[in-house]
């Protein structure tokens, strides 16, 4: 049974222990709420005594920590509070139209790209890839003007000269407009290609909209209503027109909206080009001003 002098003595460390000042919290009583006015004028209260007595490392995460003004935290609350909203309509609630755009995008490209079966020699029709080139070459603007061109030096009728002036004046106008609107878009194509010589000579550099496929339905067009042609060679013009098209898409240089918005574009540009038709003599002039025979006094 242990004796009453270690008693004492256990009882003495223990307050010893408790008076420690890392243990001085565990002595204080319970701080009470005074008001402000009585705490600036008091002098330091049993908060201040116990603040003294906090480890050094607490003290520094207290003053590490930014004091912000309540009204400026308020005002930055109403500001983000007004801003968030817009935020998630745009990122989380986009309009159908959008939706609807982004995916027949998404569709053209897809089917594009497999549509692309010439683009390169090693495609799964590489084989093929130089008979669609040449047949490509059939709908470029330049080998059209330059065609266009010899045939009126050899017409020696009125009629025919007329047609052919009209026909050149066509091609010069849809040349010169869809390089402007492809300037304008910048699409690129599927796969990405660079534009060959000939592109960058007729200024056919950019995917939107199909230059080939604008310039077939425009001649085809134009051809079905001046020259008179049997039935075979009508249907043969026509599907002229949109194997010109399509072979643009196989050979990697084109999407399918480009294509179809050529076919929509070259039939407007025969639409402006009837609207604004030549006359004979007009077309006589201008003959004799592109040969150096003109007189403005004959």
């Amino acid at each position: 049974m242990p004796s009453g002098y270690n008693v004492r003595s256990r009882a003495r460390e223990r307050n010893s222990v408790l008076g420690r000042p890392e243990f001085l919290s565990l002595n204080q009583p319970p701080p009470r709420a005074s008001s402000s006015s009585g705490g600036s004028s008091c002098g330091p209260g049993p908060s201040e005594t116990r603040g003294g007595a906090r480890r050094p490392g607490q003290i520094r995460h207290q003053t590490s920590q930014p004091t912000e003004d309540p009204i400026d935290n308020g005002s930055k609350d109403r500001r983000e509070s007004g801003k968030m909203p817009e935020e998630d309509c745009m990122l989380l609630n986009p309009s159908l139209k959008g939706i609807a755009k982004n995916s027949l995008l998404a569709i053209d490209i897809c089917l594009s790209k497999r549509m692309g079966v010439c683009a390169y020699t090693s495609s799964s029709w590489g084989g093929c890839r130089s008979m669609v080139a040449l047949l490509a070459l059939t709908g470029h603007g330049i080998t059209w003007i330059i065609g266009t061109i010899v045939c009126l030096t050899r017409s020696n009728t009125l009629a025919g000269q007329e047609v052919l002036v009209n026909l050149l004046l066509a091609l010069i106008f849809d040349v010169i407009t869809v390089a402007g609107v492809q300037r304008l878009v910048k699409r690129r194509g599927p796969w990405e290609m660079m534009p060959g010589f000939m592109d960058c000579v007729a200024m056919d550099t950019y995917s939107f909209p199909a230059a080939h496929a604008s310039r077939a339905a425009m001649v085809s067009k134009f051809l079905l209503s001046h020259l008179v042609l049997a039935v075979p060679l009508r249907i043969l013009l026509v599907l002229w027109a949109f194997l010109v098209g399509i072979s643009r898409v196989l050979l990697g240089k084109h999407h399918l909206t480009d294509m179809v918005c050529g076919f929509a574009l070259g039939l407007l540009h025969f639409s402006l080009m009837e609207t604004v038709w030549l006359s004979s003599s007009m077309c006589q002039t201008l003959i004799s001003i592109s040969t150096l025979s003109w007189s403005p006094f004959f």
